[in-house]
């Protein structure tokens, strides 16, 4: 069920939160993000000296009939921020207990369920190398069950392809924003390429990395014949001490290039295995990094 993605109790501790950006963006519609612009919001920022051209009806006319001089009423502007999110629907994602895209759906949901709360705009897509699914843009609380519903629905399937599923996304989400990608970034063809279509536009760009235990510490041992999940490749390998030693290895490098990549890039990274509560998550990690508050 849809409600499964979402606890109650989870759902009253997003309600207090906020998706926070170093810059805010201009959007299509008025929000509730203060910007430090000067514009026609609501709440008042300061005055300035009139200028020929400048509307009249924000003179300040006390002013003038106190100190005879034309001064213009300045109030912040409030502006739209739009949070768009890329979900890995590939095969490899459908790993795990809870498998990977069950927790990247749940991410999925934490995050767009405080920004509707917000009345930031949101949008969703799944994709494989194969297919791509698209929410419809959403807004307000009211919102919550059509966000569910469309996350309840995806499906694993296909090959990882990050380049093309990232690009894709980058384009179709040009509007200034925060821009998320949950992914375990398991692409034979690599991670560094895909993830500057991240950096595209003045975006706040976030990686999410989801892996498994079973993959970060596998429970293998003897002969076995394994299989890749996406194109069907098999290898025969001997599961020994050293093996596995070299494949946690493998592990580490690839958590810590990409890692090092998003820190170098700007790119606000974290990992997360599948069994750490999604609470921790977002109400720690993204909070320690100033992604929420």
């Amino acid at each position: 069920m849809p409600d499964t993605l979402l606890e109650p109790g989870m759902i009253a501790q997003l309600e207090r939160l906020e998706l926070v950006v170093r810059r805010l963006f201009s959007g299509r519609m008025r929000g509730e993000k203060r910007s430090r612009r000067r514009g026609q919001g609501s709440e008042f920022a300061d005055f300035r000296d009139y200028a020929q051209g400048d509307d009249l009806r924000h003179i300040d006319w006390n002013i003038f009939g106190r100190l005879d001089r034309l001064f213009l009423k300045l109030f912040h502007e409030e502006e739209d921020l739009h949070l768009s999110i890329w979900i890995d629907a590939s095969t490899s994602m459908s790993f795990g207990e809870p498998s990977k895209l069950t927790y990247a759906k749940k991410a999925a949901a934490a995050l767009a369920y405080i920004a509707l709360c917000n009345q930031d705009r949101v949008t969703i897509e799944a994709a494989t190398a194969e297919r791509m699914e698209l929410s419809r843009p959403l807004r307000g609380k009211p919102q919550l069950f059509r966000l569910l519903e469309f996350l309840d629905g995806i499906r694993p399937g296909g090959e990882t392809d990050l380049e093309r599923g990232l690009k894709a996304f980058a384009l179709r989400n040009r509007s200034p924003g925060m821009k998320v990608a949950i992914s375990d970034f398991l692409d034979k063809a690599g991670f560094a390429e895909p993830m500057r279509w991240l950096l595209r536009g003045r975006s706040e760009p976030v990686a999410v990395h989801v892996m498994s235990p079973q993959e970060v510490e596998p429970e293998l041992v003897g002969d076995l014949t394994l299989e890749d999940s996406e194109d069907g490749d098999t290898k025969d390998v001997s599961i020994s001490a050293p093996l596995l030693k070299s494949y946690r290895r493998s592990v580490e490098a690839l958590c810590g290039n990409l890692k090092e990549f998003a820190r170098s890039h700007g790119i606000a990274y974290f990992f997360a295995q599948t069994r750490v509560p999604l609470e921790e998550m977002i109400l720690k990690a993204l909070r320690a990094r100033g992604v929420v508050q």
